[in-house]
């Protein structure tokens, strides 16, 4: 039996995606958890898989178009199965149901049908009209039924709603923000901007618009507060060379795995930050997954290790790996980039001493980690030469307070300065 398949909800804020590319045409087979199509969302282009096997009958989105969740995209069918053209038709009038809000105006009824309503010309039109091409002319207020399709068997394509506007003298209303499906960034007060010859015009991506838009949410939403801590590292750096003398090259473990386990274990102890605010309610979360922000193409993005109290340093650290470099390689799964309950932003690398981060909503609190530097300390009344890290929690006012915060980052600082603790 053919089945129908609709653009998935990969977040818990996603209202729509970008049908990126199919990955499979049609007539291919596919296998049920086959890479079917790349979906771009606000946070990263995901994988998506087929849900069953068979062979892909007739995609219902053209590459680069905005679908809304819940939308049908494809029709998946068996082997020599003949597909009734009232499912996709059927599929087709559902997607054209959720991309535009039903009217208040009650439809007059037809003297002239009976049982299954008659397709009028205009239904007709848009049934055989691209998904692009139907919101392109839906944007510029164009009537499809009274358009000539150039696609296969007469479909209305871009290029014929191009041609329609130029006939008409319309200037194409689609643009690049409009096509990302993002409304402009709000701009800031001020002198009038004034461009300079040189100047380059850089069009916002959507990952770049997105990461403006939750910042500038978490910002004004979220009153930030910010402690920071400095912890001696001499015994987290024997350890880890130690445990790494023992390791091949792909498996030796980063400064990085042993502050996400010792964020893990410290959140533990203090509930409150590892937790978010709905509605009047403190929501203390369940299991500790903790979000590493990734620089990639484009923007940042924030991977999550789940469980992240639960598992030893070796298995944090492969998945960590695993994590980035399916971040950097643009081939995330949904689970790899959403639940997390508390981020790390570790610009260390690239020997950054102290910055402070933005908090992540739905998150109450971020860790903002700076680079292991050998400073000069005082130890047992002498200066000596120590290696020593700096960090920065940020975190909201309306789910914790300095004190809690600060005897987080002194439980933190336990399981850096004895790090035999993260090994038990």
């Amino acid at each position: 039996m053919a089945e129908i398949i609709t653009m998935p909800k990969l977040g818990f804020d996603m209202a729509e995606g970008t049908l990126m590319r199919w990955v499979k045409a049609e007539g291919e087979t596919v296998q049920k958890g086959e890479v079917l199509a790349e979906i771009e969302t606000d946070k990263a282009t995901v994988e998506v898989e087929s849900a069953f096997s068979g062979i892909v009958h007739r995609h219902l989105v053209e590459e680069g178009a905005i679908v809304p969740v819940g939308s049908p995209i494809t029709v998946i069918a068996a082997p020599g199965e003949e597909v009734k053209e009232t499912l996709v038709t059927g599929s087709l009038q559902q997607e054209r149901a959720v991309a535009q809000p039903a009217t208040t105006e009650p439809r007059e009824a037809s003297a002239t049908t009976s049982g299954a309503a008659a397709l009028s010309e205009k239904e007709k039109s848009l049934l055989r009209a691209s998904p692009l091409a139907r919101r392109m002319a839906r944007e510029n207020q164009l009537e499809l039924e009274k358009i000539e399709g150039s696609g296969p068997e007469g479909r209305i394509v871009r290029r014929d709603i191009e041609q329609a506007l130029k006939a008409e003298g319309q200037k194409l209303a689609v643009t690049e923000s409009s096509s990302l499906g993002l409304p402009p960034l709000p701009a800031l007060a001020g002198e009038k901007f004034v461009s300079a010859a040189g100047d380059q015009r850089v069009p916002i991506n959507r990952l770049r618009a997105a990461i403006g838009r939750r910042m500038v949410e978490s910002k004004q939403a979220l009153p930030h507060f910010y402690v920071t801590q400095d912890y001696d590292m001499e015994k987290v750096m024997g350890l880890r060379q130690q445990i790494n003398a023992l390791l091949v090259e792909d498996e030796k473990l980063s400064v990085n795995d042993f502050i996400i386990k010792a964020v893990a274990l410290g959140l533990r102890q203090f509930p409150n930050l590892n937790a978010s605010l709905v509605g009047n309610e403190i929501v203390r979360h369940g299991a500790v997954n903790i979000g590493v922000a990734v620089a990639v193409e484009g923007g940042l993005l924030t991977v999550v290790v789940r469980n992240a109290d639960l598992k030893p340093l070796r298995l944090i650290s492969r998945e960590v790996k695993e994590l980035v470099g399916r971040a950097r390689q643009g081939k995330v799964r949904p689970e790899d980039i959403e639940g997390s309950t508390f981020s790390i932003s570790n610009l260390g690398m690239f020997d950054v001493e102290h910055f402070i981060a933005i908090i992540n909503p739905p998150e109450a609190a971020i860790l903002a980690v700076g680079a292991v530097k050998l400073v000069p300390a005082v130890m047992d009344g002498e200066v000596k030469p120590r290696m020593r890290m700096k960090t920065t929690l940020s975190a909201d006012h309306r789910v914790t307070d300095g004190a809690e915060a600060a005897q987080f980052l002194q439980a933190l600082g336990r399981y850096l300065e004895e790090p035999l603790l993260l090994l038990i």
